[in-house]
């Protein structure tokens, strides 16, 4: 687990070992492949940027509970929801690589893949029950997990096609910001805070979503070896991010001979997409386009009430704006 963001608080870092544990004992199943795949999974745990937005979120609330083993397993849960959709994902892209190590249907195979990720959404329905009996949050989990398969079947629609930027926010939207609003907004609510708070929380959460995923569609345009995101992978899986998609709308002549090759397209023919599009501005247009979101985020965060929790909410962010470059 690497606690990057939140290095410089004990409290909840200790909190996000708390979440570690908790997904470790959970993920113990009678077989050795599976065994080894999800351990795998586990070890290379990330961020656990959803749980720490959760937990952060919670203290909101003022309470001392904010890391009470109700609020654990809730972080804990969006960990192991995010976890197997990661997991899914690669099967479908046939992804060779996640977190800098080999993926899971790479080193295991797709059965097990497919079962690994399986078995972590049963995990995950059985925290909730754990700890939501009789909350609308049963619901409001069914629907954000309806809004992250609508945004990835958006996207697996419109492979190898030039989708609207309209359509390009609304799948991003689901697949990946749902989950970080998701995440803020069950923090405060959980933890005890206002319905206001709340609302700020889940647009916050929102928001950070949002940039999060140009960010990481960025990443497949850069050349930094830092971080654990093979370049060119959306590209050749026929997934046409932000940075392509600005340039596509004024220098379609140059990149449409590369782009009709669709799966024939050649590593040098990826790269050659990948040159133009950083010669005429798409990953500088991007990042502009993230920070908008993030400077939106910023905002709903000087709305919540001033406090240690208003002030590491606002420096995660803007270092998350950072992370590209």
């Amino acid at each position: 687990m690497d606690k990057h963001y939140f290095r410089s608080d004990p409290q909840l870092n200790n909190a996000l070992e708390e979440v570690n544990h908790l997904i470790n004992q959970r993920i113990t199943v009678n077989n050795n492949d599976l065994q080894a795949a999800l351990k795998q999974m586990a070890s290379k745990g990330g961020k656990y940027l959803r749980p720490a937005f959760c937990l952060t979120f919670a203290r909101l609330g003022g309470k001392n509970s904010w890391n009470s083993s109700k609020l654990i397993k809730i972080a804990s849960s969006l960990e192991i929801l995010h976890m197997a959709t990661l997991i899914h994902d690669d099967v479908i892209d046939d992804s060779p690589e996640r977190r800098g190590a080999p993926s899971i249907q790479k080193a295991f195979g797709k059965d097990t893949a497919v079962y690994s990720g399986d078995l972590l959404f049963t995990v995950f329905f059985d925290l909730l029950v754990e700890t939501m009996e009789s909350s609308p949050y049963l619901a409001t989990n069914a629907q954000a997990m309806r809004k992250i398969l609508t945004g990835e079947l958006g996207q697996m629609n419109q492979r190898y096609q030039q989708q609207s930027l309209l359509e390009y926010y609304r799948n991003i939207n689901g697949k990946t910001a749902t989950l970080f609003s998701l995440a803020a907004q069950e923090g405060a609510h959980f933890g005890g805070a206002d319905a206001r708070t709340v609302h700020l929380a889940k647009h916050i959460g929102q928001n950070i979503g949002i940039t999060f995923q140009i960010l990481d569609d960025m990443l497949d345009y850069t050349t930094n070896k830092k971080l654990n995101k093979p370049i060119l992978e959306d590209l050749a899986t026929g997934v046409y991010s932000l940075p392509l998609l600005l340039v596509l709308k004024e220098h379609h002549k140059e990149l449409d001979p590369y782009l009709a090759k669709k799966q024939e397209m050649t590593v040098e023919d990826t790269q050659e997409v990948q040159r133009l599009v950083n010669q005429y501005g798409g990953v500088k247009q991007a990042h502009e386009l993230a920070g908008k979101f993030t400077n939106k985020a910023l905002q709903l965060i000087d709305e919540l009430p001033t406090s240690p929790t208003q002030k590491l909410l606002k420096k995660v962010t803007i270092q998350l704006l950072d992370r590209s470059m």
